[in-house]
């Protein structure tokens, strides 16, 4: 009896180019097919010039082809097929295929064969073809969709490296311009500095801006969560093969929050891909969005821990998960476990998620599934570093012994002209091996500012160097807003966001000082 497994599953209506030199032949396969209630446009052909020109004119969904004709074959024409449209399904459909063809078939690229003898499996071999093909289309578009978003995040990272690069030279102008303005008593050294800050600052939001179109960021707005859940549906449409199922649940429709719709829309769909490509046999994508209370025990020691309210996206699927050596790999540029990817993806992810001021979590279990919640405040408000001074608060340092480790000589120089002005007792290290064989020879100091970005010996290094030596005082780390946490080390590394003003700088400084002093005092009792 013919196989009705899939007769309440209705297809659209289907173009079949049909390869047969046989009408009656022809007409009692399109029979099997008219039962099963799939609907069709058919195109008959029996010679190869009538085949390709089938092909770029009718376009078929699927192609059933006798095995042998006179002047013609079903091994031509599957070759004809594959090299013009390698993804649409074909059928034989003979009385001479033998079990040996039937396996050579296969394995030239045919989907099935059907005896005509027995053509009760016909209308299901057809209806599976054509699903199989929709999910490898729907996955191929999946993929080309990753690539393209991880080609454009390539793109803002290169942009990124540059804008590390402008923003290191613009610091020396930030900071001698605030320096030039001290000199009061000169107007001409004082209009000189008022000039060379603001040319730096306007160099900076060039850098910002250029920055910004690279990656088609936004302002911070105000974004919804219906609206965001929304758009990345639409996203997806095409993307999520039938073997998946998705579900997007918003809990609380009304909730918004302060961020970026565009880059929080391209991490949740970055994300949703991955997790679909980690499910090659089918599951369930689920993308949830609710409010959250955070409290402090949630952060993590090398975390920021900012009590509040925050919107949770989780992004989870029923995948294969992952192994401990692929989680601990997970965010190192260019790693990748996919044919063709970039490795930057997730590496993007977190970088949105960091730049929104907030966290990210994974929790994965091989043969299970995975599961990426994001963790974003629901207010944000940027600081403004001019902001941080109280004018009540002397700036002033008292000759305390601070490390400064920096290795590009210009902003060095200046920092430490700037500390020492203040009255702090400078030590101005280019490397972290330096600075290292300075606290050897002379001691520990009473703070350590360090640069983030150093090639001979990396910040972290230098950092879990420092705590080997007992250093467990204050780290001022200078970096960028958008860098990640990296620095996963006992003691108190605190971040002085690039490029830095001297006010900034001088009440990172005093308040650094001033929190060991009452560390000290409290290890004292």
């Amino acid at each position: 009896m013919p196989d009705k497994s899939n007769h309440q599953r209705s297809l659209p209506r289907i173009r079949i180019l049909q390869v047969e030199d046989s009408t009656l032949d022809a007409e009692l396969i399109l029979t099997e097919l008219q039962a099963d209630g799939i609907d069709y446009d058919v195109r008959l052909v029996d010679d190869e010039s009538a085949f390709v020109d089938s092909l770029q004119g009718f376009q078929p969904h699927i192609v059933l082809s006798d095995l042998s004709m006179p002047g013609f074959s079903g091994q031509r024409a599957l070759e004809l097929l594959r090299a013009h449209s390698p993804e649409t399904p074909f059928i034989y459909v003979s009385a001479t295929l033998g079990e040996e063809a039937a396996i050579a078939a296969l394995r030239e690229g045919a989907t099935d064969y059907i005896l005509k003898q027995n053509p009760a499996r016909l209308a299901s071999a057809v209806r599976r073809a054509l699903h199989e093909a929709e999910e490898q289309r729907a996955r191929a578009h999946a993929e080309a969709e990753l690539i393209r978003v991880q080609r454009f995040e390539s793109l803002a990272m290169l942009a990124g490296g540059l804008s590390h690069d402008l923003r290191n030279l613009l610091q020396p102008l930030l900071l001698a311009g605030d320096s030039l303005l001290d000199y009061q008593e000169d107007p001409r050294l004082a209009r000189l500095g008022e000039l060379v800050r603001d040319c730096g600052r306007r160099g900076l939001e060039m850098v910002q801006s250029m920055l910004s179109f690279a990656r088609g960021a936004r302002r911070a707005e105000h974004v919804r969560a219906r609206a965001l859940m929304d758009a990345l549906a639409l996203l997806l449409q095409g993307s999520v093969p039938r073997s998946v199922q998705l579900d997007i649940e918003v809990v609380d429709p009304e909730l918004s929050f302060e961020g970026n719709h565009t880059e929080l829309q391209q991490c949740l769909l970055n994300l949703c891909l991955n997790a679909i490509q980690a499910m090659p046999h089918g599951g369930v994508l689920r993308v949830v969005t609710n409010k959250v209370k955070l409290e402090s025990h949630f952060f993590l020691e090398y975390e920021e821990a900012q009590v509040g309210d925050y919107v949770r996206l989780s992004v989870s699927d029923t995948g294969q998960g992952m192994s401990e050596d692929v989680r601990k790999r997970l965010f190192e540029p260019f790693f990748t476990t996919k044919e063709g990817g970039t490795g930057l993806g997730l590496l993007s992810c977190r970088r949105i998620v960091y730049s929104h001021g907030g966290v990210m979590r994974l929790d994965s279990i091989p043969g299970e599934g995975s599961c990426f919640d994001l963790y974003i405040p629901v207010s944000h408000p940027a600081a403004d570093a001019s902001a941080l001074v109280d004018g009540d608060i002397s700036l002033h340092g008292n000759a305390e012994h601070v490390l400064l480790v920096v290795e590009e000589a210009g902003q060095l120089t200046l920092l430490t002209d700037t500390l020492d002005t203040w009255g702090y007792e400078v030590h101005a290290s280019q490397s972290g091996t330096a600075a290292l064989q300075w606290i050897e020879a002379c001691g520990l100091p009473d703070l350590v500012v360090m640069d983030a970005d150093m090639s001979l010996y990396t910040s972290e290094r230098t950092l879990v160097a420092l705590s080997e030596y007992g250093y467990r005082k204050d780290v001022l780390v200078l970096c960028r807003a958008d860098d990640p946490p990296i620095f996963q080390i006992p003691g108190h590394v605190r971040r002085l966001n690039k490029p830095v003003s001297t006010k900034a700088l001088l009440q990172a400084v005093r308040d650094a000082l001033k929190r060991d002093s009452r560390r000290g005092t409290r290890d004292s009792v």
